[in-house]
């Protein structure tokens, strides 16, 4: 592989992922890690870029460590590896990081979550949310991966911070020596000045959000980077916006989506079957579907979302839903398995965040967006809906 992506859920797949779809490389996303190539044959041709979702934020820690070391060594030859982590630090951060970084066999780890465009910022190392101390907000009370602290070098201990205003002058001798280097940031332009400072970028482990991911697409731009974008997705005829994040931003997008356009839903029930009937007496042009608005224990949540996998494969099935935007990485990965997919080819990242791409391995090729539970203003559903449809453009 060229540049892998080795993510703990799908949606950090994709926004890891999508940066680099955007500065002109062929990018895809994959459900596991590929098997190696057979002693008879050589591996067939491959995307520039692959993200593979190892679907580790729900294992327990061991089983994560375990999976993202397997991924790593599989991937130790790529060009440029990163290692996605959540910009809130959700997840186990500490057990994956040294876990690929075993794997992989590379001596120097530059960590940097930062994610500006969606006011996730490192200041002192310490992970804020639109100025908030990350274990103060509302990822505090995330239900399967509560986050207690805030300050990276706690995180990661041993980790060596450095600030922005010493990276072009000392990141580079830091990297030489090999180690695990915390890297503040609160600006895209921060971010660009680590990639920068760093002479080798194959010999480093990176590790970070999608602010990350974009500096290095930047500075490692594809032969398409002068315009080759893919062709955009049919317009759909009627897609499904499913929501199973419960994070208060995705709420009130579903609200406004429900307030502002000429859309139609329903709460997830007990049978997938009743989920169906419900959504297929709907006329709108919209439909959604959502798990209930309060949080749930994470056994109910996958429970819920296994109804939901089942209520669209099928409702898809039928030709009833032609597109999908899904919100929630568990809730994602739980869809696009239930319809057999192996995979999402990526078509382009219409917003920050949020990836676009088709199915691979359905029945029929089927248009996705992908967006993670916090991301985005509350308009950003009723956006992704119209541009599905067809009706926005996505610039």
């Amino acid at each position: 592989m060229a540049i892998a992506i080795l993510a703990d859920d799908l949606t950090s797949a994709g926004d890891g992922a999508a940066p680099f779809r955007r500065t002109g490389h062929d990018a895809r996303i994959l459900f596991a890690t590929p098997a190696a190539p057979s002693a008879s044959g050589a591996a067939a041709p491959g995307p520039d870029v692959t993200a593979i979702d190892l679907g580790t934020r729900i294992l327990d820690e061991a089983t994560a460590a375990d999976r993202t070391r397997r991924a790593a060594r599989a991937c130790a030859d790529a060009t440029l590896l990163l290692k996605t982590v959540d910009s809130t630090l959700r997840g186990h951060v500490a057990a994956e990081i040294r876990a690929a970084r075993e794997g992989s066999g590379r001596r120097a780890v530059v960590v940097a979550p930062a994610f500006p465009a969606e006011g996730r910022t490192t200041v002192g190392s310490v992970q804020y949310v639109r100025g908030v101390p990350v274990h103060e907000s509302e990822f505090a009370r995330d239900p399967v991966h509560p986050v207690t602290r805030s300050d990276l070098t706690a995180v990661l201990p041993g980790s060596v911070p450095v600030a922005p205003g010493e990276v072009a002058g000392r990141l580079p001798e830091l990297i030489r020596h090999g180690g695990l280097f915390v890297c503040s940031a609160g600006t895209d332009a921060d971010l660009d000045r680590i990639v920068a400072a760093v002479p080798r970028p194959d010999a480093v482990l990176w590790v970070g959000s999608p602010g990350l991911a974009a500096a290095l697409a930047r500075r490692c731009a594809g032969p398409g980077a002068l315009g080759a974008a893919a062709a955009p997705p049919p317009p759909a005829r009627r897609p499904l916006v499913v929501v199973g994040s419960a994070n208060p931003a995705t709420r009130r997008q579903l609200a406004r989506l429900r307030a502002e356009t000429d859309a139609d839903g329903v709460t997830v029930t007990s049978t997938a079957a009743g989920t169906a009937a419900s959504l297929r007496r709907l006329t709108a042009p919209v439909l959604t579907l959502s798990t209930p608005d309060t949080r749930v224990p994470a056994a109910t949540a996958r429970a819920l979302a296994e109804i939901m996998a089942a209520a669209v494969r099928t409702l898809a099935a039928e030709g009833v839903v032609d597109a999908l935007v899904v919100t929630g990485g568990e809730t994602a990965a739980t869809v696009l398995h239930a319809l057999d997919g192996t995979g999402l080819d990526l078509v382009d990242e219409p917003e920050p965040g949020v990836a676009r791409g088709t199915l691979l391995g359905g029945p029929a090729p089927l248009p996705v967006l992908v967006k993670a539970g916090g991301f985005g203003d509350d308009d950003t559903l009723v956006r992704l809906s119209r541009l599905t449809l067809g009706t926005v453009d996505a610039s």
